[in-house]
């Protein structure tokens, strides 16, 4: 019989390229955001804490594409996202178009316990951050203007003709960030839990909402099975609803890794004619973690019991091939 490894968790600050000056900030995100949740886990918390309060640590980093420092739309605005779900009961709560909140993890977390919804964006979402006096933020940088206003000079010269957004970001990779914070966890009871957050596609037009707040497409967990959180182009997560296929995958006998290298080169295989940067990263129910992504990076971290400090790495196991 199979020996489970718990607890565990596995971190991400997100796919795509990390530029030096952003790197060695990114690491130390998540190496910090594995520490804050395992820290939970380890002392016989749950899975669901845990996920939620690693994101909130890279929501307020200033180093991610979540919370404080979300990229800007067109408009020059943020707008954030997140979900968090429970593998244990299969509830789940996501929240979008949010502004200033501090911890939009967290706001999905109420819209998971405190409503009977599932997803809750807008006003709406403002309605509830208010009733439970959740935290405001101002969530814009300095790095976060100065790369809106190269990606908005690329933009405009095309000229006559404006190229594909897509198109644009695959021709300049160096000034577009898709990065997603995200985290899975198992916990001592046997739980499972994701929680997924991000302040969007750069330049995207105002109103627009990707996977990360999508059951299934950019968060999923299931005792069944096991969780996983995606990062990268959120309409391709969406199209191949990519986080309950890995979890599908694990449900039917694949470890972790295998799972998220299997949905990796579904990607690489049925949307290949577009940017196609993503990550993913899981944990089984038997606590076996994976990570993969196609693109240049991908910035995590992971704790288990038999390591004292978290291991962080800026690439996983990079997949370019399709089935």
């Amino acid at each position: 019989m199979l020996k489970v490894q718990k607890p565990v968790i596995v971190v991400h600050g997100g796919a795509g390229t990390w530029h030096p000056e952003r790197s060695q900030p990114g690491l130390e995100g998540v190496k910090e955001a594995a520490k804050v949740g395992f820290e939970i886990l380890k002392n016989g918390g749950a899975a669901v804490d845990a996920v939620m309060e690693a994101v909130a640590v890279m929501e307020d980093e200033g180093a991610f594409n979540a919370g404080y420092g979300s990229s800007l739309n067109i408009e020059k605005g943020v707008e954030m996202e997140a979900s968090i779900m429970d593998g244990k009961t299969l509830k789940a709560g996501a929240t979008g178009l949010l502004k200033d909140i501090k911890n939009p993890v967290r706001l999905a977390r109420i819209v998971m316990e405190k409503t009977d919804h599932v997803f809750v964006v807008g006003e709406g979402a403002e309605k509830l951050a208010k009733m439970f006096n959740l935290e405001r933020r101002q969530p814009l940088t300095e790095l976060r203007l100065k790369y809106y206003e190269r990606q908005k000079k690329l933009l405009l010269e095309g000229k006559f003709e404006l190229p594909k957004l897509a198109s644009l970001v695959k021709e300049h990779q160096e000034f577009f960030e898709l990065e997603t914070v995200g985290a899975v966890a198992l916990d001592k009871n046997g739980n499972v839990a994701a929680a997924t957050s991000t302040g969007g596609f750069p330049l995207k037009i105002p109103g627009r909402i990707g996977d990360s707040p999508l059951i299934g497409c950019g968060t999923y967990a299931d005792n069944q099975s096991g969780a996983c959180s995606a990062t990268g182009v959120g309409e391709i997560a969406i199209r191949l609803v990519l986080a309950k296929t890995v979890c599908n995958l694990m449900e039917s006998g694949r470890t972790a890794q295998e799972a998220v290298e299997q949905a990796i080169k579904l990607v690489n295989k049925r949307i290949n004619d577009v940017y196609n940067s993503m990550g993913l990263i899981a944990v089984d129910i038997h606590g076996r973690i994976g990570a993969a992504h196609n693109s240049p990076n991908l910035c995590w971290a992971y704790l288990t019991p038999k390591k004292p400090e978290p291991t962080a790495s800026l690439t996983a196991k990079i997949v370019k091939e399709s089935d």
